[in-house]
């Protein structure tokens, strides 16, 4: 059974297998579980940054922001995942098939063409250039972080803080 302190466990647990059907109120739970795991990700991704500190426009800490970035990207990756499992499209095999940034963009493309411009700016700027490149200013993580938090902004359940999410 899926502990407070391993939501990961929850997760896996929670994944439909290919073909499966879910109800309603499992496909509310799939998504609240995605999204809060989505979420506690960005806030480790911001504490990771207050530790990179920033002098003037600029981190002065790379491993911090490259740590940030991944974590940031990590959680846009959870958050994509409740929310098209919401919508139908059950990932591969994860043990057998790795996702590409191809698969989120193929199927975002079909489902939202805002959420698709959110995540190919989260991909080129978090994973990119923050994680693979190690970019240090300040504004441009700060964009990076903000389509992050659009994309999962979107998935947010209703009925947390007030949001308002539709129903498929």
């Amino acid at each position: 059974m899926p502990t407070k302190s391993n939501p990961k466990a929850a997760l896996k647990e929670s994944a439909p297998k290919s073909g499966a059907f879910l109800s309603v109120q499992e496909l509310e739970e799939l998504q609240e579980k995605h999204y809060n795991e989505a979420t506690r990700y960005m806030d480790n991704a911001k504490d990771y940054l207050k530790q990179a500190k920033k002098d003037g426009n600029m981190y002065r800490d790379a491993k911090y922001v490259r740590t940030a970035c991944g974590t940031a990207y990590s959680g846009v990756l959870i958050g994509l995942e409740g929310f098209l499992i919401q919508k139908g499209i059950h990932s591969p095999d994860k043990k057998k098939v790795r996702k590409s940034v191809e698969y989120y963009q193929y199927n975002l493309a079909k489902l939202d063409k805002k959420m698709l411009d959110n995540f190919i700016c989260a991909y080129k700027i978090l994973h990119l250039s923050g994680y693979y490149d190690g970019i240090e200013d300040v504004r441009v993580i700060a964009a990076g972080f903000d389509n992050a938090k659009s994309l999962i902004d979107k998935i947010k359940p209703i009925g947390l803080n007030g949001s308002a999410t539709k129903k498929a």
